[in-house]
């Protein structure tokens, strides 16, 4: 399928108001409201358009699997430094900007939006746009790319993206510390004001374990600073890649418990938060900015506890979504939201109602 054939397609859907449903692999069909809409695949739009390692940064196009990109980037000791989930291998490069997720170096690396540079999509009027460019400085009033990352595929169709990358770090170790989640807050809130190499960050059922990513002898150093336990390479790299792909113990322990009727629940908070005391399970990452729970308290009791410590709850899987994914927007947000997608989408064709209902 080509551009113009998915122009005509979506330009035809305005005019009859038909919604479409974006899609890739629907490895993330999961996260956001409920997909709704005919299917609009964007498997066609397959291929890496330009890749220039010594300018860091790659093309693709939208149905590029994610897989394939990092591929191509390792063969040149390249890597998207924020770690996208790949979710089993399915994943595509449209749906890794338009799903906004990162992995435990986020904290440190900065987030996919960071890390977009450009992006080309198709609006709902069937016009073919492109914003941005190869590198930070070509970004110049309002950056339209950036505000794609997370979009959940609301504001167009994304056909092509332009992202930053990063050489993989020379030198990297795994220490781990035996510390309640209070402690493990204090730790890695006091480590992160002072020079030290600490890429992630992961505190689960009473251990923390830290990723230390750079030169070698920087890494060395805060090795022998830090302490802890040291852990293998062999044992700490399918830790860290089961963390980001969100195959590891936690995880699976979660899709048991939300197939049993608990929700899982991702809160973002500020680092200094302290640990709360909820029932059910919970993983710190980011040094404390994001923390999952696997719980059945109810939703409100979640999103009260969440915003008593400064931030937001977003229900990240559950069999029932009717209390809503993410926190209500205030008036003046609803509004900006509303006035995005009335720019972009005015017949309101695309993945209709997937980040709020009413949008």
């Amino acid at each position: 399928m080509t551009f113009d054939d998915l122009q005509a397609r979506i330009r035809e859907a305005s005019r009859a108001g038909r919604p479409l449903r974006i899609t890739g692999h629907g490895s993330k069909d999961f996260y956001g409201e409920p997909p709704a809409g005919e299917p609009l695949s964007t498997l066609a739009l397959n291929g890496v358009t330009a890749y220039e390692p010594s300018e860091l940064y790659v093309s693709a196009l939208a149905g590029t699997p994610l897989a394939d990109v990092e591929a191509l980037l390792a063969r040149h000791q390249q890597r998207f430094a924020f770690e996208p989930p790949r979710f089993g291998g399915r994943g595509t490069v449209g749906g890794m900007v338009a799903a906004g997720l990162s992995g435990p170096s986020r904290a440190a690396l900065g987030s996919v939006r960071d890390h977009l540079l450009g992006a080309v999509l198709i609006n709902g009027a069937g016009e073919l746009l492109s914003f941005g460019g190869t590198v930070m400085k070509n970004v110049a009033g309002f950056d339209v790319s950036r505000v794609l990352a997370g979009s959940l595929g609301q504001l167009g169709l994304i056909t092509e993206v332009t992202l930053k990358v990063l050489p993989l770090p020379a030198a990297t170790a795994t220490l781990r510390f035996e510390f309640d989640a209070a402690t493990a807050l204090m730790a890695v809130n006091r480590w992160g004001g002072e020079p030290l190499p600490i890429e992630a960050s992961a505190w689960w059922d009473g251990a923390l374990l830290l990723r230390l990513a750079g030169a070698a002898a920087a890494v060395e150093a805060a090795a022998r600073k830090l302490g802890g336990d040291p852990i293998p390479a062999e044992l700490a790299a399918p830790f860290w890649t089961g963390l980001r792909d969100q195959t590891d113990e936690f995880f699976a322990g979660a899709a048991r418990a939300v197939d049993g009727g608990a929700r899982l629940w991702r809160l973002g908070l500020p680092s200094v938060a302290p640990a709360l005391k909820l029932h059910g399970e919970q993983l710190i990452e980011w040094g404390g900015a994001q923390r999952w729970v696997v719980t059945p308290l109810e939703p409100a009791a979640l999103r009260e506890a969440a915003a008593a410590a400064g931030g937001h709850a977003t229900l990240y899987r559950a069999l029932d979504k009717r209390c809503g994914v993410f926190t209500p927007l205030s008036a003046p947000l609803a509004a900006i939201h509303k006035r995005l997608k009335a720019a972009f989408d005015p017949h309101g064709v695309f993945n209709p109602g997937r980040l709020y209902p009413r949008l």
